[in-house]
C-alpha cells in the first residue's frame, strides 16, 4: 500500500529513473566485454541528456521542506543519511571487489581511503547528494539569490571542466538541475497535478518531447560505441542542458500519468525502494555478466544486455524481501538509530533512502 505521506507520483518517476540508470551500466558493461552495441545502447542513447539530471532534479523537489531546519536536524536528514549508505556500500563493495576477488588488501586499503575524497564507482551519486545538500544550506545560510546560483550552476555545467577532483567534476555537472528542482518545485507539482487527469493531453506533449529529443541525440554527428556515444546536435551544451531539465521534468509527468494505473503499482513500489538497487545492483550485474559470457549461451550484445539488467535490478530486491522475512540486515537498506545524530529524528524508511531524500516522509 501506499503511504499517505508519500506522492506515487514521485516514486514512479524515481522507478523510472532507476531503470535507466541500471539499464546505462548494463549495456555499457556489456559492451566493453562483448565489443558490440545492441538495441538497449540506442535506447539509453535517447535518455542520456537527462538520465541523471532527472534523479537529481527529484531529488531537489523536497528541499524547499527541509531546508529552513536547524542545521543539526538539516544534516542528520540531508548529509549524514546519504554518507551512512556511501561508506557503508563503499566498504562492502571495495572489500568484495578489491579484498576478496582481487586478493589485495593493499589496494583495498588504498580505495578505502580515496573513496573519502573521490567518490566510488556508482556510489558518486549518493556522494554527490550529501554535497548538494550541504551546498544548498550554505547558499541559503548566506542569502545567495536563486537566479545567482542558478546563472552560475548552469554555466558551469556548460562549461563541463574536467579538473583532477571526480567530486568536482561531479558538481559542476550536475548541482544546477539539483537545484533547479528546488526552485522550480511548485511549478513541477502544479504541472504533475494538471495533466494526471488529462492522460491524453499529456500523451500528446510527451510524444512531442521524445520527439525533438530524439531527433536532436541523434542528429547528424551521433556515434554510438560500445561504452558510450557521441550525441549529435544535443552535445550543444546550452541545448544539452535544455534538453536535460526538459526531459527531467517529462519524466515527472510521465511518472504522474503512470501513477495511476494499478498495473504500474511495480514501477512506484521500484521507484519507493530505489536505494536497495542502486547501492547494490552492480555485485549481480558483475557475476552475471561474467558467467553468461564464460557459458557462451548469450553472445548477443543487445540481449545479453537486457538480461543482465533484469537479474540487476530483480536480484537486489530479492536480497530485500529476504532481509525483510529474515528481520536481520536491513541496516544496509535503513539507517539504524546510532547512525542518527539528531535524537528528534524518526526512523528512517527504506523507501525513503535514496533520490527524492525522504520524499513527503521529510516534511517531519
Amino acid at each position: 500500500m501506499n503511504s499517505p505521506m508519500r506522492m506515487p507520483w514521485v516514486d514512479t518517476a524515481k522507478g523510472l529513473s532507476i531503470i535507466l540508470v541500471v539499464m546505462m551500466y548494463a549495456a555499457y558493461n556489456t559492451g566493453e566485454y562483448t565489443g558490440g552495441v545492441g538495441f538497449l545502447h540506442y535506447v539509453i542513447g535517447f535518455a542520456t541528456p537527462f538520465r541523471m539530471p532527472e534523479f537529481f532534479l527529484i531529488s531537489g523537489l523536497f528541499l524547499s521542506q527541509v531546508i529552513d531546519r536547524p542545521w543539526r536536524r538539516y544534516i542528520d536528514r540531508r548529509v549524514v543519511h546519504y554518507l551512512y549508505f556511501y561508506v557503508l556500500w563503499a566498504i562492502i563493495s571495495i572489500g568484495l571487489k578489491i579484498g576478496i576477488f582481487s586478493r589485495d588488501p593493499g589496494g583495498m586499503l588504498h580505495d578505502l581511503a580515496m573513496a573519502v575524497v573521490q567518490p566510488y564507482g556508482v556510489l558518486w551519486f549518493i556522494y554527490m547528494l550529501a554535497v548538494f545538500g550541504l551546498a544548498a544550506k550554505l547558499l541559503r545560510q548566506f542569502r545567495v539569490p536563486a537566479w545567482v546560483v542558478i546563472l552560475i550552476a548552469a554555466g558551469l555545467q556548460m562549461w563541463a571542466p574536467r579538473p583532477d577532483s571526480y567530486a568536482v567534476e561531479q558538481f559542476a555537472a550536475y548541482f544546477v538541475f539539483f537545484y533547479v528542482g528546488f526552485v522550480m518545485a511548485p511549478l513541477v507539482f502544479r504541472l504533475v497535478e494538471w495533466t494526471q487527469p488529462r492522460p491524453m493531453l499529456a500523451a500528446a506533449g510527451l510524444l512531442l518531447w521524445a520527439v525533438v529529443n530524439g531527433l536532436l541525440v541523434y542528429s547528424p554527428g551521433y556515434a554510438m560505441q560500445p561504452v558510450g556515444m557521441q550525441m549529435g546536435l544535443a552535445a550543444w551544451p546550452p541545448l544539452h542542458l535544455t534538453l536535460a531539465v526538459a526531459g527531467a521534468v517529462a519524466l515527472c509527468v510521465l511518472g504522474g500519468v503512470l501513477s495511476t494505473f494499478v498495473s504500474m503499482e511495480w514501477l512506484r513500489w521500484l521507484g519507493e525502494h530505489s536505494l536497495v538497487v542502486y547501492v547494490a545492483f552492480t555485485i549481480p550485474m558483475s557475476l552475471f555478466r561474467g558467467a553468461a559470457l564464460a557459458s557462451g549461451l548469450l553472445t548477443d550484445t543487445g540481449v545479453l544486455s537486457l538480461a543482465v539488467l533484469l537479474v540487476s535490478i530483480i536480484s537486489p530486491v530479492v536480497l530485500y524481501l529476504i532481509i525483510q522475512r529474515v528481520g536481520f540486515g536491513m541496516f544496509l537498506f535503513e539507517r539504524p538509530a546510532w547512525a542518527h545524530i539528531d535524537n528528534s529524528a524518526p526512523q528512517a524508511a527504506p523507501s525513503a533512502a535514496l533520490p527524492a531524500a525522504a520524499a513527503q516522509s521529510s516534511r517531519t
